[in-house]
């Protein structure tokens, strides 16, 4: 092990283990990018050894580009990811990487496009596509008592059915990050980046609890389907199974790929656990819910006539 310290010896790298996989981050001559990186990780110990990781980045300057501004790119296995960016955005560009690279490398398990929490290792699964308010509800939730398990990715296991943890800072944007530090001011937020394609964002590092917890697997009991609406109340509805499987299919990364193993893992998923599409504008009425609905109780307010999904709109 190592200690998070000035530099972070990102120049020789470090490795950081989320639970159900390992990544080796390093950089070259990147400002910042190390007190970033121990600000949104700190609960974690950084690794300093040459174990297998699932996934190998590196921050560098983009070099040879004299007549442009400075630009920053991340690179995996001699290939760069994505277009360059300003050398401002090096977290951004960091945390997405490497969830482009998860998404391609966890193949061995289903992967959910969702939030997902527990609380006694009873876990909620919340699928939905950008924009629905997710992170904000999975942040508010880890600030709440649960542990998270992951901001991004459902991770399923094909044979058990159960949840792996992969825990990582949970992605902020725009006018969330606001409402997360003022109900939740012990809340570790870090920088802000403004500027991005998804405007200004920032992370809030996973807590203590979510972090010591990462190998504990925890067992899917309700699927919801979260979506914030402006100056909406609390509505919870039943959804149908057959729509229900549809939307996970839809959100998932890699059910196409994984063919009958697939369909089998969602089908299991939609049979086991009640599903719900929750639509809301509190945040506090919505973890109220789902604290309703992890301890298996009725939510207030749920509507009995069951309603189909349009891939989650």
């Amino acid at each position: 092990m190592t200690a998070w310290g000035a530099g972070q010896h990102l120049d020789r790298g470090v490795v950081l283990d989320f639970g159900t996989a390992r990544a080796r981050v390093s950089s070259l001559g990147i400002a910042s990018f190390g007190s970033a990186l121990a600000r949104v990780y700190g609960e974690f110990e950084p690794i300093d050894d040459d174990g297998i990781c699932e996934v190998s980045v590196l921050l560098r300057p983009v070099t040879g580009n004299w007549l442009k501004k400075p630009e920053i790119e991340l690179v995996s296995d001699g290939a760069r990811l994505f277009d360059a960016f300003a050398p401002r955005l090096h977290l951004p560009l960091f945390e997405w990487g490497v969830n482009f690279l998860l998404a391609q490398r966890l193949l061995h398990l289903l992967l959910l496009h969702a939030g997902s929490v527990a609380l006694d290792d009873r876990a909620i699964v919340m699928p939905a596509l950008p924009g629905s308010g997710k992170s904000t509800l999975t942040a508010a939730l880890a600030c709440r008592g649960f542990r998270l398990l992951s901001d991004e990715f459902g991770l399923v296991n094909l044979n058990s059915g159960m949840l792996h943890p992969l825990v990582r800072p949970i992605c902020l944007k725009n006018e969330s990050i606001e409402v997360i530090r003022r109900l939740w001011p012990s809340a570790v937020l870090g920088p802000e980046f403004a500027g991005t394609r998804k405007g200004t964002v920032a992370h809030v590092a996973p807590n203590a609890q979510s972090v010591s917890c990462r190998y504990r697997p925890a067992k899917p009991v309700a699927i919801v389907f979260p979506r914030y609406r402006r100056g909406a109340s609390l509505v919870v509805e039943r959804v149908t199974r057959a729509s229900a499987f549809n939307s996970l299919a839809v959100n998932s990364f890699n059910y196409t790929f994984l063919g009958p193993l697939g369909f089998r893992c969602v089908a299991r998923l939609v049979e086991q656990c009640p599903v719900y599409r929750l639509s809301y504008d509190r945040l506090d009425e919505a973890v109220a819910c789902l604290q309703e609905i992890v301890a298996d109780r009725r939510p207030s307010g749920l509507l009995e006539s069951p309603v189909e999904l349009l891939h989650n709109a």
